[in-house]
């Protein structure tokens, strides 16, 4: 694979209007391909994963025991044939992507697009249509970053131009995923901005793209939010003081979830070493326990949004909430620290839900002043922990508003989220993408992961 190098830091992108103009078009291309290439990735999931519930329907009459075995056996051949997709034809593909984007970014590597671009399609497609409890969102980024460099590829003579498609192709991919143009944008410039050569050309390249995509997903999957849930009104000014006590949970809570996901990616990585078929057989087991349990208990399995918009439909008990977020976090640390190829963004999301929830639910009784709605810190929890795992306080804030509608919720959200990331930075923790990047330049050693 090619060495890049990384791209200078200057003033003027282009020596000419021509090349300036080109680049800004291509931006556009990348943006719309990048658009329809994941929103027929989101198609393909919804479709697997509603054949499966269709399929327990119109089977709910017969033997039970002969639909179980169905569905484990189709679940566990499903992510066993993502993993061996993966492993076998783009090892960059594991997990979420996105650290294999930044590192293109600052010129580590190439991103061989015209492997990376089927592979994490079809393998992406496949583990999260198992039941495990992958997100969408990183391979979103992946493929459109990919798309990016793809048609860089075409545009070889404009300088700077690859840097700025992948970016672009990456927001386009965020924003076709969540429907949340605002936060592709920011997510760029936050998560990645360590990598990204940030000023006005690049901004406006990006901005371009995200247009195109969300305009792309929009007209094939409609207009609507992707979260369907209450829009809550605006929480008294004096409650905004429990709102930042949350943020400081979630803050600590950040921090070691990552400690947790690095310590078990490394541990699964030691004990795969290049054996394929162990990586082939974690995958089938996965695949056929969460493929299960999608069916019996979906509230821990999947990819989360459904069981976001359940727990705000149907309010759990105290007890109920504080269980399953601790396991369905060591669910998701699971599923995302065996090397499947999928995300983290949407599980986390469903993880801040259940802590926001407990939270309110337990403020709603000590203190009722603050606020009756439990469901307003369960809002705030989904950006929080965004903010905390991926030090990207802007984008929590952002991305929840974005996706649940509750646009009178930036205040309290904002508090949280920045209690958050300023509770994880202060006991000394590092972004999740991040850490993932150097653990690989350091050969996968548990010795080298920080809290």
């Amino acid at each position: 694979m090619s060495k890049l190098s990384r791209p200078a830091l200057i003033p003027q992108f282009f020596t000419t209007q021509k090349d300036y103009f080109v680049v800004v078009l291509l931006s556009g291309v990348a943006g719309t391909i990048a658009g329809g290439v994941v929103s027929y990735f989101n198609i393909i999931i919804n479709w697997i994963l509603e054949a499966r519930i269709n399929y327990i329907d119109y089977n709910s009459a017969d033997n039970f025991l002969t639909e179980a075995v169905t569905i484990v056996i189709i679940g566990g051949l499903l992510a066993g044939f993502g993993f061996w997709l993966t492993y076998r034809f783009a090892p960059e593909t594991e997990g979420s992507g996105i650290p294999h984007i930044e590192g293109a970014l600052v010129g580590e590597h190439d991103i061989r697009w015209y492997r990376v671009l089927p592979v994490k399609f079809v393998s992406s497609i496949m583990s999260i249509s198992s039941g495990m409890i992958l997100g969408r969102g990183g391979p979103s980024i992946q493929l459109g970053g990919t798309v990016g460099r793809m048609v860089a590829s075409k545009a070889k003579k404009y300088d700077q131009a690859q840097h700025i498609l992948i970016a672009a192709g990456s927001a386009a991919g965020m924003a076709a995923a969540f429907n949340t143009p605002l936060a592709a944008i920011l997510f760029v410039n936050e998560e990645m901005r360590r990598h990204f050569i940030n000023n006005f050309t690049s901004i406006k390249c990006v901005t371009l793209a995200v247009i195109a995509g969300t305009v792309v997903m929009e007209y094939l999957n409609g207009q609507n939010a992707i979260l369907q849930i209450p829009e809550f009104q605006t929480p008294p000014l004096h409650s905004l003081v429990s709102f930042a006590a949350l943020g400081m949970i979630f803050g600590l809570v950040g921090v070691y979830f990552n400690r947790m996901i690095l310590i078990s990616t490394v541990w699964m990585k030691k004990f795969h070493g290049n054996s394929m078929v162990k990586l082939v057989t974690t995958g089938t087991l996965f695949g056929a326990v969460f493929s299960i349990l999608h069916v019996s208990l979906p509230i821990l399995s999947g990819g989360s949004l459904p069981v976001i918009a359940d727990l705000f439909s149907n309010p759990a008990p105290l007890s109920f909430l504080a269980a399953f977020f601790v396991l369905r976090l060591l669910a998701t640390i699971a599923c995302f620290s065996s090397g499947a190829p999928g995300g983290i963004f949407a599980p986390i999301l469903t993880l801040g839900t259940f802590l926001g929830m407990t939270y309110g639910a337990l403020i709603s009784e000590i203190a009722p002043s603050m606020t009756s709605e439990a469901g307003m810190y369960a809002v705030a929890g989904m950006g929080a922990l965004i903010a905390a795992s991926l030090r990207t306080p802007l984008t929590g804030v952002v991305l929840v508003v974005e996706i649940s509608n509750n646009y009178q919720l930036i205040l309290p959200i904002l508090v949280t989220c920045l209690g958050a990331t300023f509770i994880a930075q202060a006991i000394g923790g590092q972004p999740l993408y991040a850490s993932l990047l150097e653990l690989k330049h350091k050969d996968w050693k548990l010795d080298d992961v920080k809290a």
